[in-house]
């Protein structure tokens, strides 16, 4: 087993992936900016290293200060987390050039996956569905309109090495593409040194699907079933759930198996997660693998029981995966709500300052994970989620009643937050009936303010 990690991230995340270490007995170091010095997690590791100033590039993805701090502190390995640089192959490389152990896939894989077009290449070599779209990037504009046509509007053109929900355009019709075709060229050289890009068709009233994968590096690939993150605010998932209500057994075993085939087809080695859309006449598609744990997966770790943060760790260190795939099982049913510092009746403006009071939920089958605290202060330099609140139950309708519950309980004073939205969706009859599709949540938010106008203007 490792004797001590890195962790290159910040937030709740890092405090997660401290906890686990705990549990397996390993140390741990937290890097934090000039910004973040009272952050939870510098309090709660054994050791931490300044990185950088605020500003990200200076300090959470300076490579060179990372991988300086882990050697000086004499680490064995380096967690990533989630963001920043999770998912960059050069920097996985470098850790491993730099004689530390990286906590995540191999370089190859995250190459591989990370660029869309050449995920969709390999997917369609290896027999998985893929949304009906291009093979190979959009070399003009041009080449562009003649694939429009061919395919059919409604059309994504998408960036070939994006993520996030950065780098996706919805085109209607000719004019519109030519209008977007440089922006999104321009946006996806800004935000991801790769101006290539690709159209796909536009799935309509889709569910976003995405399968659970554990390996190790003895080429065990298992899965721990669906999570159904259609629940998203301009391609940001706001609620996820697992499992997905809609899916019938033999539709669940379908998607299930073709993301385990997936992950076998790239050489994956870690934890990770296939992601799909499904569409209204149940079929559905690959659409990305992300190589990195994700932000939703707590509620994979409630219905199963089973811990990744522990297993990523495991898998790193060349440990077999201790369980087959009949050993992992549906337990019940678990929710999880982004609470996020915004104002959601300012178009989600994110709202930075200090918490002047908090106070999290409790009880049975309830889960918190967070790096916040009473005084604690929300830095305007980073991500706006303030916590993951998760809830356990038998049903899914045990599951929607306790995250009620426990909205009510959790107060965030200082600061503008989502938890009232959260609340209200709780209550929706479409999100209770369990077949909301991604354009629900963008309809939903216009029906509140359309309630609150009428309120406040009777």
């Amino acid at each position: 087993m490792l004797r001590k990690i890195l962790i290159a991230n910040r937030g709740e995340i890092a405090v997660r992936i401290i906890r686990a270490c705990k549990d397996l007995g390993i140390k741990t170091v937290a890097i934090y900016s000039e910004a973040d010095k009272e952050s939870l997690h510098v309090h709660l590791a054994d050791e931490s290293v300044c990185v950088g100033k605020a500003n990200s590039k200076d300090s959470y993805l300076n490579q060179a200060n990372i991988i300086s701090a882990a050697t000086l502190k004499r680490c064995d390995a380096i967690h990533p987390g989630f963001g920043f640089l999770a998912e960059n192959a050069k920097f996985a490389r470098l850790v491993n050039e730099c004689g530390l152990i990286f906590i995540g896939p191999n370089a190859t894989a995250i190459d591989l996956m990370g660029n869309k077009i050449n995920a969709r290449r390999l997917m369609h070599d290896a027999q998985v569905p893929i949304i009906p779209g291009s093979i190979d990037p959009v070399l003009s504009l041009d080449d562009g309109l003649r694939q429009a046509t061919a395919l059919g509007y409604p059309l994504m053109l998408k960036a070939a090495a994006g993520g996030g929900g950065r780098g996706i355009r919805i085109v209607n019709t000719d004019e519109e593409f030519r209008s977007v075709y440089p922006i999104i060229r321009q946006e996806a050289k800004n935000y991801f040194n790769d101006e290539s890009v690709y159209l796909e068709k536009l799935v309509k009233a889709a569910k976003h699907i995405e399968v659970q994968i554990m390996a190790d590096r003895h080429g065990k690939v298992l899965h721990l079933y669906e999570r159904d993150c259609s629940f998203q605010r301009r391609h940001q998932k706001v609620i996820e759930e697992a499992p997905c209500h809609y899916l019938s057994p033999a539709l669940r075993e379908s998607i299930c198996a073709d993301a385990v085939k997936a992950a076998k087809a790239v050489g994956y080695d870690s934890v990770g997660t296939v992601e799909f859309l499904l569409d209204s006449d149940d079929k559905y598609y690959f659409m990305e693998m992300n190589t990195r744990i994700q932000v939703e997966h707590p509620v994979t770790e409630m219905i199963t029981g089973i811990d990744l943060i522990k297993n990523m760790i495991r898998a790193a260190a060349n440990m077999s995966l201790p369980y087959e795939q009949a050993d992992i099982k549906i337990l019940g049913h678990a929710i999880e709500c982004r609470i996020n510092a915004e104002d959601f009746r300012n178009d989600f403006k994110p709202s930075a300052g200090k918490i002047t009071f908090y106070h999290a939920p409790g009880g049975k089958d309830v889960r918190i994970d967070s790096a916040a605290y009473n005084g604690y202060t929300i830095v305007p330099f980073y991500d706006s989620m303030i916590a993951k609140l998760i809830t356990f139950g038998e049903t899914r309708l045990a599951a929607i009643k306790r995250m009620r519950g426990a909205l009510e309980e959790f107060i965030i004073d200082g600061i503008e937050n989502n938890i009232e939205f959260c609340y209200f969706t709780m209550h929706n009859a479409t999100f209770i009936g369990g077949k909301y599709t991604t354009d629900f949540a963008a309809e939903w938010i216009k029906e509140l303010k359309t309630r609150e106008s009428a309120i406040q203007h009777p």
